[in-house]
C-alpha cells in the first residue's frame, strides 16, 4: 500500500516562458537556474488538458475542498486571451464536483487590456499585478529590453481594474529595493487602493547575497518598519501580507506566505512543457535546483509529493539549521524562506540570508500587532459555534495550540546562547520532536510560559520541562533540574521530594527515569514519587501536583490522600460514565480535548476553565454531565479567542459570550423542558451581543450559535417557533 503523502493545494500552472520585459531582478530569467530556455513559450492545449486532469485527480484523491491555480509565467498574457480563456474552461471542467477551482493569474500588467478582462471575468480569474512603486521605483528594474519605462502600461493596467473590473482586483506585488525611498513606495502603491499588497524580499542566497548599503546591518529590515509604522499610524488602510503574516505566525497561527513560519510547503510548479517543479525561487540556489524529472504524462502528483525535493521541505523544524531550532523567533519565522538559506557546501540548511532582518523585523511588527486572524475551515468554526463539533474538529485546534506553546516557551527562554535547558531542548526537538510536543502539550507548560511572558514564575521551570520531554523521548540523557522548597517538579509526569538546598538532575535510560539528589538515586516506584494519577481507565489523568496548575481563579487543592482521591475519582467516573451512556458524542469530544484534570476547592460541582492551560479542567465538588460539558466547550471557546477575535478585546462582552456558550453547550445534554429555557436565554443573550458593535468573526460566530439553538429549539417536542436571528 503506498505511504500517505501531505497533498498539494496550490498549483502554480506556468502558462507562459518567456516575457515581454528584462526585470534584472527576476528569479526566472536572471538566476543560476536557465532551464526556461529549453521549454516551449506557451503551454498547449494538451499540455493543459493533463494538467487539469492531475489536478483534478489529486484534489479527489485527498478530498480537498479548493485547489488554489496560479497562472503564471514569464508573462502569462503572452499566451493570448482565446488560449488563458481555453485553459481556464479546462481546469473548470476537470475540477467541477470535484473541489472549488480559486484561480489566480500574477502579470507584469503592461499587455492588460479590455479583452483579457472580459475572459478573467467569465471564468473567475483574480488578477494580481507586480509593481514596485512609484515611477522611480519601479524604473530602477522592470523596464523594456531596450530601456524603456513600463511604468505607465502598469499605472493603465491598474486602473482599467479598479474603474472597470474591481471584482478581479486581487493585489499589488511589490519586490524591495531599500535604495527605493520606502515611503514614497508605500504612497504610490496605497493611492492605487489594492485589496493587498505584497512586499517581497529580493531573491538572494548565502553564495549571492542581497545588496547591503554601507551603514546598516539591517536595511531590509528598517526599510520595512519605516513603512509598517506609517502603515499603524495610518490605521492599517490595506492588508499586508507580510505584516500579517508575522501576526500571526507570532501568536502560533500558522502564515500567509511560504517565506515565514513552520507551516508545511504546499505549493508545486508546473511549467510549460508539463513538467513538474518544486517553488521557482528554488531558480536562485543553482541551475537544476527546482527540478524532479517528472511530468504530467507519467506521474501523479502524489508521486512528486513523495519526491526527495518537496519532501525535504515538509518537515517543518526538523529541516532547520540548528541555530534556527534554538531561536526564540522559530515558530513566528521558520527560517525564512526555504531558497533564502542556501549557501554551497551546506546547502539549504542554514539561516535565511535575511537573517538578521528577520531577527529585527519580526518582534517589531508583533509588538505593534493587534488582533489576528487564524484560518480554520469554515465548517470547523461552523461546528464549534454551533457545539456540534466531533473529534476531528477539536483536533484541528490542537495544532495552533501547540505552535502557540512553542512560540512561549521559546520566548519565557530569552536568547540565552548558554542556556542548558534550552539547548537541550533544541537537541531533543531534532532527534525526537514528537516527544518535545508531547512535554510541551502538558497545559501547566502552558501556564507557565505565559506567566513568565508576564513577568510571572520560575526561568528555572524550562529544566524540568526539558527533563519531561527527555524522559519522553526515552533516550539516554543527564538534564539537571531544580529543586523548588525541597520539591522536583516533572510537568505531566509528577513531583518528587527531596528535601531542600540541594543540586538534582535527571537521568534517563532505556529503562525508564531515576532522579539524582544529595548522594540518593529516587526512581518511579520510591515512596518519595508523587505522580499523576488516572480519573478511570483511558480517562484524562488528574495533576494536583503542578506549580502552576493554580489559573483556574479558585485555588486548587494540595494533593489528595489515597482515600480522598479515591473517592473524588469515584465521583468523576460517574459523571463521565453517565454522560457516556446518555450522550456519547459529548463524551467523545471530551475524550479529543480534556488531557488534565485538577481538583479545586468547594462543593458546588463547578467545573472551571483557564485560557492559559488548554486541555485541563478544574473540578469542584461533585461534577454532573451538564458541568462536564460546560466547562468542555467553555475551554474549547477560549481555544478559538486564541485564533479569532470574536469580541473586540471587550472584557464585559467576552463574558456575555462565554455565559451564552456555555448555556448552549448545557442544552445539548439536558432534558426537553430545560433545554428550551436555556436555547431561550441563548438567543435572547446572542440578539444582545449582535446588537453591538463585534468584530466580523464574532459576528459570523455567534451568527453560527443562534442558528443552532433555532435549530435545537424547533427539534424540541412541543417547542415554539424560532425563526428570529439577530
Amino acid at each position: 500500500m503506498p505511504e500517505a503523502v501531505a497533498p498539494f493545494r496550490q498549483f502554480v500552472v506556468k502558462v507562459a516562458s518567456r516575457c515581454d520585459l528584462a526585470c534584472d531582478h527576476c528569479y526566472v530569467f536572471e538566476f543560476a537556474d536557465q532551464s526556461w530556455r529549453g521549454r516551449p513559450a506557451v503551454m498547449t492545449d494538451e499540455t493543459a488538458e493533463r494538467v487539469a486532469a492531475r489536478i483534478a485527480e489529486h484534489a479527489a484523491a485527498h478530498r480537498l475542498r479548493t485547489a488554489h491555480v496560479i497562472l503564471h509565467g514569464g508573462e502569462p498574457l503572452l499566451a493570448g486571451p482565446a488560449r488563458l480563456e481555453r485553459i481556464a474552461r479546462t481546469l473548470r471542467a476537470a475540477l467541477d464536483g470535484v473541489a472549488e477551482l480559486d484561480l489566480r493569474i500574477h502579470t507584469n500588467g503592461v499587455l492588460l487590456s479590455e479583452r483579457f478582462c472580459r475572459v478573467f471575468e467569465e471564468h473567475d480569474i483574480m488578477v494580481g499585478i507586480s509593481l514596485d512603486g512609484d515611477r522611480a521605483a519601479n524604473d530602477l528594474h522592470r523596464l523594456y529590453r531596450d530601456g524603456r519605462s513600463s511604468y505607465d502600461k502598469v499605472i493603465a493596467a491598474v486602473d482599467l481594474l479598479r474603474e472597470r473590473h474591481p471584482r478581479l482586483y486581487a493585489g499589488l506585488l511589490c519586490t524591495i529595493d531599500v535604495r527605493n525611498d520606502p515611503i514614497a513606495v508605500y504612497e504610490a502603491l496605497v493611492a492605487l487602493e489594492p485589496p493587498r499588497i505584497d512586499f517581497l524580499l529580493p531573491h538572494a542566497t548565502w553564495d549571492e547575497p542581497p545588496l547591503r548599503p554601507e551603514g546598516s546591518a539591517t536595511p531590509y529590515a528598517d526599510w520595512l518598519i519605516a513603512i509598517h509604522d506609517r502603515w499603524i499610524a495610518d490605521g492599517r488602510p490595506v492588508p499586508v501580507r507580510l505584516f500579517d503574516s508575522i501576526t500571526w505566525g507570532a501568536r502560533g497561527r500558522g502564515s500567509q506566505t511560504e517565506s515565514l513560519g513552520l507551516s508545511v510547503s504546499d505549493l508545486v510548479v508546473i511549467e510549460t512543457d508539463g513538467e513538474y517543479e518544486q517553488a521557482d525561487s528554488l531558480k536562485v540556489a543553482y541551475d537544476g535546483a527546482p527540478a524532479t524529472g517528472l511530468d504530467v504524462v507519467r506521474h501523479s502528483l502524489d508521486e512528486v509529493a513523495r519526491h526527495p525535493g518537496p519532501a525535504a521541505r515538509r518537515g517543518g523544524a526538523d529541516d532547520l539549521a540548528d541555530e534556527c531550532r534554538a531561536c526564540p523567533l522559530l515558530v513566528a519565522c521558520g527560517g525564512g524562506l526555504y531558497a533564502h538559506r542556501y549557501r554551497t557546501g551546506t546547502g539549504f540548511r542554514n539561516p535565511s540570508v535575511y537573517c538578521p532582518d528577520l531577527f529585527k523585523l519580526i518582534p517589531h511588527v508583533d509588538r505593534a500587532s493587534g488582533g489576528a486572524t487564524h484560518t480554520l475551515p469554515a465548517s470547523a468554526l461552523g461546528a464549534l459555534a454551533a457545539v456540534t463539533a466531533g473529534p476531528g474538529e477539536i483536533e484541528l485546534l490542537h495544532a495552533p495550540q501547540s505552535s502557540l506553546t512553542r512560540l512561549l516557551v521559546a520566548r519565557a527562554h530569552g536568547s540565552d546562547p548558554g542556556d542548558s535547558a534550552w539547548t537541550a531542548l533544541v537537541r531533543l526537538d531534532r532527534d525526537d520532536r514528537a516527544a518535545v510536543r508531547r512535554a510541551f502539550g502538558h497545559p501547566y507548560v502552558r501556564a507557565w510560559a505565559a506567566g513568565r511572558a508576564a513577568g510571572r514564575g520560575d526561568a528555572r521551570h524550562l529544566a524540568a520541562v526539558a527533563a519531561a520531554a527527555a524522559i519522553a523521548a526515552g533516550r539516554p540523557a543527564k538534564v539537571p533540574v531544580p529543586v523548588t522548597d525541597g520539591v522536583i517538579h516533572l510537568p505531566g509526569l509528577g513531583r518528587l521530594r527531596v528535601g531542600p538546598g540541594v543540586e538534582a538532575h535527571v537521568e534517563v535510560g532505556d529503562g525508564g527515569f531515576a532522579v539524582h539528589a544529595h548522594g540518593h538515586r529516587y526512581d518511579p516506584a520510591s515512596p518519595e514519587w508523587e505522580p499523576l494519577r488516572e480519573t478511570f481507565p483511558g480517562g484524562p489523568l488528574v495533576d494536583d501536583v503542578d506549580p502552576y496548575r493554580d489559573r483556574f481563579g479558585r485555588p486548587a487543592r494540595e494533593r489528595l490522600d489515597e482515600t480522598g482521591f479515591a473517592a473524588w475519582r469515584e465521583a468523576f467516573a460517574a459523571a463521565w460514565k453517565a454522560l457516556d451512556a446518555e450522550h456519547p458524542d459529548q463524551a467523545a469530544v471530551l475524550r479529543a480535548g480534556v488531557r488534565i484534570v485538577t481538583p479545586l476547592t468547594g462543593d458546588d460541582a463547578e467545573v472551571a476553565v483557564a485560557r492559559e492551560a488548554p486541555g485541563a479542567l478544574g473540578v469542584a465538588g461533585r461534577p454532573t454531565p451538564e458541568s462536564l460539558v460546560r466547562g468542555f466547550w467553555r475551554s474549547r471557546l477560549a481555544a478559538v479567542q486564541d485564533l479569532f477575535d470574536l469580541t473586540g478585546g471587550d472584557t464585559r462582552v467576552e463574558e456575555e459570550l462565554s455565559a451564552a456558550y456555555s448555556r448552549l453547550a448545557a442544552a445539548a445534554v439536558a432534558r426537553p423542558a430545560e433545554a428550551a429555557d436555556l436555547l431561550e436565554e441563548v438567543r435572547r443573550g446572542v440578539r444582545d451581543l449582535a446588537s453591538g458593535p463585534l468584530p466580523d468573526m464574532g459576528r459570523r460566530f455567534v451568527t453560527g450559535m443562534d442558528a443552532a439553538a433555532a435549530a435545537r429549539l424547533r427539534s424540541l417536542p412541543c417547542a415554539p417557533p424560532a425563526d428570529h436571528a439577530p
